[in-house]
């Protein structure tokens, strides 16, 4: 449900222009896009259109004669990376083709000694290639041969890519070359967090970091607000516990001297006394965050707009939010700012 603001008639009128009737999700999302970004240069294409399968029916065909080494190399590839420290994006099946057949639904291709599998059903190889040959809207690409598909149609000088892009892309340079279709350079693109001034204010003022409030307790806001007690009862706790501490040593070392099995019953009393002077810092703290819930309410107004429900925000929040919220604008803010570049993860306040 979007909050009403400024924005949200026109935003609404267009999504509904773009979603109408007589327009699939497909289609829909298509016009949606092409509305915010197509005054940029942006080109949308439908992947599932039927007159693209036939310009890349020879890269169907190789997956087909060359069964299974697509997922070979890329299984190799994932092997490196794990050997390396890093994880693989993608762990193909064995004896897997980077293949669909799409006969209403979408099947995977198998390979099962000489024969291959289309779902449960068992086809020669020469049998598959007919069906190819006579109709090549029938297959599909999978996770593997997607981006090859794609930079065979738009031959692609460099790829902007996230972070699991980037390491899913670092298993298919080998499955590139198999194939005879140059890899494309990949860059990693704009990473932002957008945020209100009073967000940026609130991190500021109290020296905080993204970190400390991506974690999904209360760890930082307990320490937050221990740091605002007067320092008088911070230092006073801390002289009891030395002192506490100084004086058992002293008793453990007397009580030593009269029967020295006594110096574990003192240790076990220094135990359970800084317990209770660990415990009456807690009640402490409780009673801060009952004084103070202006302080909570800032810090969890900070949690939710940095990461909303406890994931990172783009994972969360749908551009549309952000439209309803900031507008037009927002756009060409990001497009032309030229100080945002990709080398770090950055707030931006709108």
């Amino acid at each position: 449900m979007l909050a009403s603001t400024d924005f949200t008639e026109s935003l609404l009128g267009k999504l509904r222009t773009a979603y109408g009737p007589g327009h699939g999700l497909v289609e829909g999302f298509a016009r949606w896009l092409e509305q915010l970004l197509g005054r940029h240069g942006l080109v949308v294409f439908d992947a599932s259109d039927p007159a693209a399968k036939q310009h890349v029916a020879d890269l169907f065909e190789r997956e087909i004669t060359t069964k299974g080494h697509t997922a070979v190399l890329a299984s190799s590839a994932g092997e490196a990376l794990e050997a390396a420290g890093f994880h693989a994006q993608v762990t193909p099946k064995p004896n897997s083709l980077a293949l669909f057949v799409t006969d209403g639904t979408r099947q995977a291709v198998r390979c099962d000694d000489d024969e291959l599998l289309v779902g449960d059903t068992k086809l020669s190889r020469e049998a598959l290639l007919a069906r190819l040959a006579t109709d090549p809207t029938a297959f599909g690409p999978n996770v593997l041969l997607r981006p090859l598909v794609q930079d065979r149609l738009f031959p692609t000088v460099c790829y902007v890519a996230g972070p699991n892009e980037l390491a899913y892309l670092a298993q298919l340079k080998d499955v590139y070359a198999h194939f005879d279709i140059p890899m494309p350079l990949v860059a990693n693109r704009l990473t932002a967090t957008l945020v209100d001034t009073a967000v940026v204010k609130f991190l500021r003022r109290h020296e905080m970091s993204l970190a400390e409030l991506g974690r999904q307790d209360e760890a930082a806001l307990n320490q937050l607000l221990t740091n605002q007690l007067p320092a008088s009862v911070e230092q006073t706790l801390e002289i009891a516990g030395t002192n506490l501490k100084h004086q058992l040593d002293l008793v453990s070392t007397a009580v030593a001297t009269v029967d020295p099995t006594l110096k574990g019953a003192a240790g076990s009393t220094l135990g359970r006394m800084e317990r209770e002077l660990r415990n009456l810092q807690s009640k402490v703290v409780q009673a801060a965050k009952r004084r103070d819930q202006t302080l909570r309410r800032q810090f969890q107004r900070a949690q939710s707009q940095l990461f909303p429900g406890g994931g990172a925000q783009e994972r969360s929040l749908a551009g549309v939010y952000f439209l309803n919220k900031y507008g037009d604008a927002l756009i060409d803010r990001l497009l032309n700012d030229p100080e945002l570049d990709t080398d770090r993860h950055w707030i931006i306040t709108i």
